[in-house]
């Protein structure tokens, strides 16, 4: 038996592959445990909270249950502050979790205590699974965590996580995929990064790896990238990006698994609810308890690496990105703007990026547009 254990745990310590199924747990609307240490704690994702959950959280906590909530969400309830934090929930009241955790005109209604490291470790694990940062954690013996049959994951695995993927990435399939414009295509598989999602590097034209090779990093956007959708430039960016490619000796488009800034699909359409209620897309984001943006492109550029490409000519508008690729130890030899169309319905998007993120987007592309909706 230990030499079956032995073969399975090879690849990814049996920390890492707790938390990996802690975070399917969670995405699944279930429970889970962390600890730290000698303490133990059952978290729970508030979007999947019910009467009938709530019923047995309550019994379990008796009195000890509290909800943590990510800093830009208590900024959001009118509290000052850079750190994450916990309010106490003398019982599982859906209404009040409801309230201090989504509600946009709400106010903080108890004082605000800071983290264990079970709790940080609880809001961690809730950000890997992409689900809403806002989880109740029920403290819990280390017997009664032994006899519940739950999964747990240990915090410090929780916060190696990310950092240990990164290394876990691998190619698991490539094959040619001619393109409209852009004939001579390869698409190359990566599984890894966090939650072992499938990355694509798309390899465009035959780039000369031992020179500067034309890259662009674009995260994924469903409604944009494949319905053509009017709130955002991202399909614009996408196709303009495969076009140039293919008409300048080639690159290397990666399509990073990464909807939203980051945030996931879900929170996503939150946060388009929330836009069409008159927020930006930033205020939106921290509506929902995220900062300005998730997303880490360390992986990416590990991708990059694996190709075999040392020097990058970057595409793109965000100097996050040029950031991480010179961090990772890539060098960016240069970089070179990448506009999609402006139009009623996303030049707020367009101009917020801009003035709150710092993109680099030409104000004259902008106001030539009415303000719109984001």
């Amino acid at each position: 038996m230990s030499d079956i254990k032995s073969i399975l745990d090879a690849d990814r310590g049996p920390s890492q592959i707790a938390v990996d199924r802690v975070i399917s747990e969670l995405r699944s609307g279930r429970p889970a445990l962390v600890h730290s240490g000698r303490s133990y704690a059952l978290v729970m994702g508030v979007e999947a909270l019910d009467p009938r959950m709530a019923g047995k959280l309550g019994a379990i906590a008796r009195g000890r249950a509290r909800l943590v909530l990510p800093a830009p969400r208590l900024r959001r309830l009118g509290l000052d502050r850079a750190e994450p934090g916990v309010i106490a929930l003398p019982s599982i009241d859906l209404a009040r979790i409801g309230y201090l955790s989504l509600e946009t005109n709400a106010r903080f209604d108890a004082p605000v205590a800071a983290l264990s490291p079970v709790d940080r470790a609880a809001l961690e694990v809730v950000r890997l699974a992409l689900i809403l940062p806002a989880v109740v954690v029920v403290p819990v013996t280390a017997r009664a965590a032994a006899e519940s049959g739950l999964l747990v994951a240990e915090s410090a695995a929780v916060f190696e996580y990310r950092g240990r993927s990164v290394v876990d990435m691998q190619i698991v399939g490539r094959a040619p995929v001619p393109l409209e414009g852009a004939p001579d295509t390869e698409f190359v598989i990566f599984r890894g990064g966090e939650g072992l999602r499938d990355q694509v590097a798309i390899v465009i034209g035959k780039p000369d790896m031992s020179k500067p090779v034309t890259v662009r990093l674009h995260s994924a956007c469903l409604t944009g990238d494949l319905f053509g959708s009017l709130k955002c430039d991202c399909g614009d960016q996408l196709r303009h990006t495969a076009q140039h490619m293919a008409q300048a000796g080639g690159g290397v488009l990666l399509y990073l698994d990464q909807e939203g800034r980051g945030n996931g699909l879900s929170n996503k359409m939150r946060a388009y609810r929330l836009q069409w209620q008159g927020f930006d897309t930033y205020d939106a984001d921290e509506v929902l308890g995220f900062g300005h943006d998730q997303r880490g492109f360390d992986f990416a550029a590990e991708m990059l690496k694996q190709l075999g490409v040392a020097s990058v000519r970057v595409m793109t508008n965000n100097p996050v990105k040029i950031a991480a690729l010179r961090a990772a130890g890539l060098e960016v030899a240069s970089d070179q703007r990448i506009l999609g169309r402006a139009n009623d319905h996303n030049v707020r998007y367009l101009a917020s990026k801009r003035d709150r993120a710092g993109h680099l987007i030409d104000v004259d592309q902008l106001t030539q547009y009415g303000s719109g909706k984001d």
